[in-house]
């Protein structure tokens, strides 16, 4: 049996069902402001019926994932692309979990885009079946990333929910200098999911295009006696380049809008193959999400929080600020188990220290500090609501930094190539 086939269909058939499941979800919660018109039961039988189809793409995750396992003889976390469709299928797991506690179609309609951001970043990546190194042969790695995707995912609905609290009760006919500060950092953090989106759109549209540009990278290595030794190496875009690798030659561009050539070479402190394509990526993520960002703020005509807000109405946001705290709550034991605890204990094995400040290693624990403060603020200090809400959104966004900042701008043991 083709187990990788089966995979692959399930994928695009969790992601179509996740799409449909956002929509429905939309229409439950839009449905309350025409609650007058549409009967109340009526609302609530779309709320189950996107939680049927949210459960059908969690299924058909589930299959993809256990398919792939099978197809690939190890559990797949092996690259960027296992990770983050298994964070993606957390994020649902996650959600399954809470939205069987408080019923809340609402955070449906804020966790179902982000899962399909996660998994639509995932199929940037290259998606081929790797073996695995002998390092990564452990069930202590298999605990170690199960256990910090499922962590992440919680703290992912926390980041919903937070949002939402945060969007319910801003106030945009405040005009106050206070008021003004927390509506453009409430922006900003929409504006950083839009760049995720406007890069993923950018990629796929180049793909389709079959876009390419070549490059050869010298790279000065020393062998095992001691000897110099220059190599060089192929280094392949998908997207136009903006920065071009360091100590490279020019193979092959295709011309993109009177762009023939790189505008400039990536710093010389930028080490590794892959730097200047990296370095390359962020750029281009930058400036697709600033225009995407713009050209809805033109449609808009007002912030987008200002769009979001109306949508929100009738909410309780005493639920919300539960929900986030709750999800968090649930989060951290299991990050602390998955992202810490069995992660030093795999490297102990693969790599002979339990700690070594790579930089992936240096943000999970950045980000465990951070959760660590908003649960000790939360319990000991009584931040409820506004603050609690705040600090739920800048943890994920420290989450997102690890999970693409850290993989895309520093180099380390736990990187991934870039597009």
């Amino acid at each position: 049996m083709n187990w990788l086939s089966i995979s692959s269909g399930a994928f695009i058939t969790a992601f179509a069902l996740y799409c449909v499941a956002f929509l429905l979800y939309v229409i439950a919660v839009i449905g309350r402001k025409w609650k007058n018109r549409e009967p109340e039961g009526h609302l609530r039988k779309w709320g189950r019926i996107a939680f049927v189809f949210s459960s059908l793409g969690l299924a058909a995750h589930l299959v993809f994932f256990f398919t792939r396992w099978a197809g690939a003889g190890h559990i797949p976390t092996s690259n960027m692309y296992e990770f983050l469709t298994l964070l993606g299928m957390s994020i649902m797991i996650a959600f399954t979990i809470l939205f069987a506690i408080y019923r809340s179609p609402l955070l449906g309609m804020f966790a179902l885009p982000l899962t399909i951001l996660i998994i639509a970043y995932a199929a940037v990546f290259p998606q081929e079946v790797q073996p695995l190194v002998p390092s990564l042969q452990s069930n202590w790695l298999r605990l170690h990333v199960t256990g910090a995707a499922l962590g992440e995912a919680f703290f992912a609905v926390g980041f919903a929910a937070g949002l939402m609290y945060l969007l319910r009760v801003t106030d945009y006919n405040d005009k106050s200098a206070s008021a003004r500060r927390s509506q453009r950092w409430l922006e900003f953090s929409l504006y950083v999911l839009i760049v995720v989106a406007g890069f993923i759109i950018t990629v796929f549209a180049f793909r389709g295009a079959g876009y390419e540009a070549v490059f050869l990278q010298e790279k000065l290595s020393i062998d095992a006696r001691g000897n110099e030794q220059l190599t060089t190496q192929t280094v392949e875009y998908q997207l136009p380049p903006i920065v071009k690798p360091h100590a490279s030659e020019t193979v092959s561009i295709q011309p993109f809008l009177g762009l023939d050539r790189p505008l400039f070479e990536a710093p010389g402190w930028m080490n590794g193959v892959n730097a200047g394509r990296k370095l390359n990526t962020v750029i281009w993520s930058v400036l697709s999400g600033t225009i995407l960002y713009g050209l809805l703020r033109l449609l808009a005509r007002k912030p987008l929080g200002a769009v979001i807000h109306p949508l929100l109405d009738g909410i309780d946001p005493d639920d919300l600020d539960e929900i986030s705290y709750r999800a968090i709550a649930i989060g951290f034991p299991i990050f602390t188990l998955g992202a810490l605890i069995f992660a030093m204990i795999w490297a102990e094995q693969a790599w002979g220290r339990f700690w070594g400040w790579d930089p992936k290693e240096v943000w999970a624990l950045i980000t465990w500090l951070f959760y660590s403060a908003y649960l000790h603020l939360r319990l000991s200090r009584g931040w409820h609501g506004l603050k609690s809400s705040w600090l739920s959104v800048i943890g994920f966004l420290i989450v997102m930094f690890t999970l693409i900042g850290v993989n895309l701008i520093i180099a380390g043991l736990h990187s991934y190539a870039g597009v």
